[in-house]
């Protein structure tokens, strides 16, 4: 199971990358793999702010949908636009080119709240 040491994670399987006072945010490598083949990725329409705990989108798999719920709080500085057209990407590099949105952190403190990749290890065993 590929757990990137350097990310936080959600009980919800979203993994957030920090770089300053941005952060990425996507689904882990878990999640893609039991949502199977990703065909569509669907961020809520002008969506400009993401709130902890609300959802922002779904991601649609052969045989399901799944809400995507923000981990943390921010302004949405770019959603990834590679999606809209290799939605597969997640399930390629769901740590890299698989990035869903990033954002511009409102409240850092939410990190506080996020699993390190040996607790989110425990979570899938």
């Amino acid at each position: 199971m590929n757990v990137p040491t350097e990310l936080k994670y959600t009980n919800d399987h979203e993994w957030v990358k920090v770089e300053g006072d941005s952060a990425f945010i996507g689904i882990t490598h878990y999640a893609q793999g039991e949502l199977g083949d990703i065909v569509f990725v669907d961020i809520v329409p002008d969506i400009a702010e993401i709130v902890s705990g609300e959802s922002f989108g779904t991601i649609e798999a052969v045989k399901t949908v799944s809400e995507m719920f923000a981990p943390v709080s921010g302004k949405v500085i770019e959603i990834n636009a590679k999606l809209n057209d290799e939605p597969q990407l997640i399930n390629t590099d769901p740590y890299g080119e698989g990035w869903i949105i990033k954002v511009e952190l409102t409240n850092p403190s939410d990190l506080d709240a996020l699993l390190d990749s040996k607790s989110y290890l425990d979570l899938l065993s």
